[in-house]
């Protein structure tokens, strides 16, 4: 039975793993349960699962579950912020880290995984964003493992050769090795799928007065607020290219955005004598949760299966950068290279922030991002602290620019 910790247990992608892991209780137990506010949510799951220890990023919010759980007699101990993370997600019992932490925040416990050789599923793709050289570099050194949980890189990385990352096999588990270049395995392009989110039909004239309910309404996916603005923006999936480039030792050209609304096909991987690997499934985030939790194996996910004569036809169409300028913005910053990724990734966190709070136009998300990268310039590093450091500095750039902004437009 392998023991696991789920970092952002009260989120969509902790609780779909949750919900595979009850159909497998045989073949996984949970250990640790993590979240950063949501006291009334890790509680019902502690009451649920009995892992033996919760975590809040939260310092006051730790103590209210721990009130809580001491009057329901439950033995969960009780942690909170960075050391707490860090603990449970390196802790010798624990196989499997599940790193579904939104944001920059999730960063630190993901490295501390990685330093203790854990296999890593990985929802947080802003780790990547921000210091994909330091999080790749740890993982090989550690003999960690490091597999995709975005419906998208999954797909990739369930079409392509295991021998493009020259894996290896031990007495105990499969590691993941250093990828090599696209070339050497044949492939000549990665192309990641996009449903359009809820404004493809949408103006961008149109969406300088949506709403931040109207941009978590997406069209196929059950996702928090932040994702799902940065879905509506199309930055989530600049935020991939990025993370695929990383994953699987692309360049930036090598990797395409086609919009495709049905979100049944989820990557294509084309190669160089003309072939096109696709993996297809109905849009539900358990789907890749129960691949990278059961791999090399299958196991069961309880996905409603595929009926391509139900759905009838599926939709292609190109994307137009000019009325997503985020996606443009990712590709340029993975090209500039060093910490770019890093302020590009800090500047829309802070302008998805505001937006959310209403204090900030749709269309203003992209400005924000594209004035803190036009005045703050990458650098190469590769040491934790200082791409924290960049990071502080870009969020408070971007804030400053956020408070420019009108606040008043709302409709």
């Amino acid at each position: 039975m392998k023991g696991i910790t789920i970092l952002g247990a009260t989120g969509s992608i902790g609780l779909n793993t949750l919900e595979v892991i009850k159909q497998h209780q045989d073949k996984f137990k949970v250990i640790a349960l993590t979240a950063n506010r949501d006291v009334e949510g890790l509680n019902a799951l502690c009451l649920e699962w009995l892992p033996r220890y919760a975590v809040m990023a939260d310092a006051q919010a730790a103590e209210q579950l721990e009130q809580r759980l001491k009057r329901a007699q439950l033995p969960v101990q009780v942690l909170s912020g960075k050391d707490g993370l860090i603990k449970v997600a390196s802790l010798p019992e624990i196989e499997i880290v599940m790193a579904a932490i939104v944001g920059g925040a999730g960063l630190v416990p993901t490295l501390a995984a990685a330093q203790a050789g854990k296999r890593i599923l990985l929802a947080n793709k802003e780790a990547l964003v921000m210091s994909g050289q330091l999080l790749l570099a740890t993982v090989f050194k550690h003999d960690a493992e490091l597999l995709p949980i975005d419906s998208e890189h999954n797909a990739v990385f369930q079409c392509i050769p295991p021998s493009h990352f020259n894996t290896t096999y031990d007495h105990s588990r499969t590691q993941l090795k250093t990828p090599s270049a696209l070339a050497d395995s044949g492939i000549s392009r990665i192309l990641l799928t996009a449903s359009g989110g809820p404004f493809r039909h949408y103006s961008y004239e149109q969406m300088q007065t949506v709403t931040p309910e109207q941009a978590c309404a997406h069209p196929n996916w059950k996702m928090g607020p932040k994702i799902s603005v940065d879905s509506a923006t199309m930055m989530n999936k600049g935020l991939e290219v990025i993370e695929a480039c990383w994953l699987f030792s692309a360049q930036p050209h090598q990797v395409e955005v086609l919009l495709h609304p049905q979100s049944i096909i989820h990557s294509l991987v084309e190669y160089i004598d003309g072939s096109v690997l696709a993996q297809l499934g109905n849009p539900d985030m358990r789907t890749p949760i129960a691949h990278a939790l059961g791999w090399p194996e299958r196991i069961s996910s309880d996905v409603k299966r595929l009926n391509l004569a139900e759905i009838g036809q599926l939709q292609f169409e190109l994307v137009d950068f000019k009325k997503f300028p985020c996606l443009q913005l990712a590709y340029d910053a993975m090209l500039a290279g060093g910490t770019t990724t890093t302020i590009l990734n800090a500047a829309n966190e802070i302008a998805v922030q505001a937006f959310l709070q209403k204090r900030l136009r749709f269309t203003d998300i992209h400005r924000v991002i594209e004035t803190t990268l036009s005045h703050l310039t990458g650098r190469i590093v590769t040491q934790l602290d200082l791409i924290l450091e960049e990071d502080t500095r870009a969020r408070e750039f971007a804030t400053e620019i956020v408070n420019q902004y009108s606040t008043t437009n709302y409709h």
